[in-house]
C-alpha cells in the first residue's frame, strides 16, 4: 500500500483563495490529500494543501496539462471538485479528461449559462420570472415599452452580481445595458421580470436523484436603495422566517430545479423568490457556494457540515442523505461592510468588537494603504463579520451594534 492509499484518496480542488479554503480544510479533516490549483502563487490554500499549482482554472488545455504531468509523476486523482468558483465547464472538462465522476458538459453549460438555464427550466415546467436574451440597445428599449418596470438586466455568464442591474422609470437604461454587456463574454444579456417578495438562498445535496436541503437562508437586501441600480445582497440569516410549509414548497422546488439541470449526484445552489404565487426559481449554480454560507452559517445553524457531502460525492463515494438533515435551528447571520472609494488609512474599534462573545468572525479583506474600489459587484465589499444570538430581534440588535462601531476610514 502507498502513501497515498494509507491518507485517503487524492481530491484535486480547483481554486485555493479564501472561498476554498473551509473546503481544503474539511478534505484534510476527512483524511484525504489535496491537490489545490490557482493562478495565484501566494493564494492562502496552497499552505493548506499536500501538493499545489499555479494554474488558471479558466485555463483547460493549461490544467490539462498540468494535470498529465502531475499523473506521469505516479501521483494520483481521485476527484475534482471546487468551491465559489463558478466554473462548472471547467469541472466537466476536467473531470471527463481525467474519467472521473462529475457534471456533464450539458448540465456544465445549463448551469454555466443564464439564458440556457432559464430556457431549461421553463422546457421542465419550473416557475422562473418572464425573460428574454438580447444583444443591443434597441432590444432592451422595445422590452421596456412592451412589459413596463420594474426589470432585471444581467449578463447571460457571469456571477458574483457582475453587472446586475434592478431597471425602474428614472434609470440611464443605455449605460446600464452596455456596463451589463460588457461583463459578458459571449456579449449577450439576458432581461427578465422583476420578481417582489421574500428572497431566499438554499443548498442542496442531491445523490442518486434525491435531494435535501441543509443550506436555507434568508437573503439580506436592506441596502437595495443606495446600491440602486445595483443590486448587490448584504448576508441572510439562518433559520428562515419563512413557514414550516412556505420552506417545504422552496426545497420541493429545488430539487425539481436540480434535476432540470441534471445534477442527479451533487450540490446545487438555489436564488430563490417567494412570490404572492408561490416560490419561484431566479437561477441556480451547480456547486458549493463560497462566502460564509456553508462555511459558517450552516453548520452554526443546522449543525451539519455538508461540504463533507460534496467531497464524498466527488470521490465517487456513497452519501447518507439522513446524515445531512438540520439536527438543531439556531439563529445566526452574516453581514459585510462597504466603503467608499479611496485610500484605506484605517479601521477603528476593532479591539473592542471582538471582544464580544456573540461574534463568530471579523475579517477584513483590504489592508492599511490598499486603494478601495468603487462597489460594483460583491467581490468589492470591505469585509464581513457574524453574529450569534438567541433569536432574530437579538441578531438585529448585534448586528447595529457592530455597525455602529467599526469606522472605516478612507483618504
Amino acid at each position: 500500500m502507498d502513501n497515498n492509499d494509507r491518507r485517503g484518496k487524492n481530491l484535486l480542488v480547483l481554486g485555493a483563495g479564501k472561498d476554498q479554503g473551509f473546503l481544503i480544510k474539511t478534505a484534510k479533516r476527512m483524511g484525504h490529500r489535496v491537490l489545490a490549483i490557482d493562478r495565484n502563487p501566494y493564494a492562502d490554500g496552497f499552505l493548506l494543501a499536500d501538493d499545489y499549482g499555479v494554474v488558471s482554472n479558466r485555463d483547460i488545455p493549461a490544467l490539462k496539462a498540468y494535470l498529465s504531468e502531475y499523473k506521469a509523476s505516479g501521483k494520483r486523482i481521485d476527484g475534482v471538485i471546487t468551491m465559489g468558483s463558478d466554473i462548472p465547464d471547467v469541472v466537466a472538462e476536467i473531470t471527463a479528461f481525467l474519467h472521473l465522476p462529475g457534471l456533464s458538459q450539458q448540465t456544465a453549460l445549463w448551469a454555466k449559462n443564464k439564458y440556457e438555464m432559464k430556457k431549461r427550466f421553463r422546457q421542465c415546467d419550473i416557475p422562473i420570472p418572464w425573460f428574454k436574451r438580447i444583444t443591443t440597445f434597441r432590444e432592451l428599449k422595445e422590452i421596456i415599452a412592451r412589459q413596463g418596470y420594474p426589470l432585471v438586466i444581467k449578463p447571460t455568464d457571469n456571477a458574483g452580481s457582475r453587472g446586475v442591474f434592478n431597471l425602474k422609470e428614472n434609470s440611464d437604461m443605455e449605460s446600464l445595458f452596455y456596463e451589463s454587456l460588457s461583463y459578458s463574454s459571449e456579449g449577450k444579456c439576458l432581461v427578465e421580470e422583476y420578481l417582489d417578495g421574500p428572497q431566499i438562498s438554499t443548498e442542496t445535496v442531491m445523490f442518486d436523484g434525491i435531494g435535501i436541503t441543509p443550506g436555507f437562508a434568508d437573503r439580506n437586501y436592506s441596502l437595495a436603495e443606495s446600491f440602486h441600480p445595483r443590486i448587490i445582497e448584504n448576508g441572510g440569516w439562518m433559520p428562515s422566517n419563512l413557514s414550516d410549509e412556505q420552506q417545504k414548497q422552496v426545497e420541493d422546488l429545488v430539487i425539481r430545479a436540480s434535476l432540470a439541470l441534471g445534477v442527479t449526484n451533487g450540490i446545487t445552489k438555489g436564488d430563490v423568490v417567494y412570490t404572492t404565487d408561490g416560490p419561484k426559481m431566479i437561477e441556480m449554480a451547480a456547486r458549493l457556494s463560497g462566502g460564509d454560507f456553508s462555511e459558517s452559517l450552516v453548520p452554526i445553524s443546522a449543525g451539519v457540515n455538508y461540504v463533507e457531502a460534496a467531497i464524498k460525492i466527488a470521490l465517487g463515494e456513497k452519501v447518507k442523505l439522513d446524515d445531512y438533515k438540520p439536527n438543531k435551528m439556531d439563529y445566526v447571520a452574516n453581514r459585510y461592510f462597504f466603503h467608499k472609494p479611496g485610500r484605506l488609512k484605517g479601521i477603528e474599534r476593532v479591539a473592542e468588537v471582538r471582544d464580544k462573545e456573540w461574534l463568530v468572525k471579523l475579517d477584513f479583506f483590504y489592508e492599511i494603504g490598499d486603494i478601495l474600489p468603487p462597489i460594483r459587484c460583491h467581490g468589492d465589499r470591505f469585509g464581513v463579520f457574524i453574529v450569534v444570538a438567541d433569536d432574530r430581534e437579538e441578531l438585529d440588535e448585534c448586528i447595529e451594534w457592530v455597525y455602529s462601531k467599526i469606522k472605516i476610514i478612507v483618504e
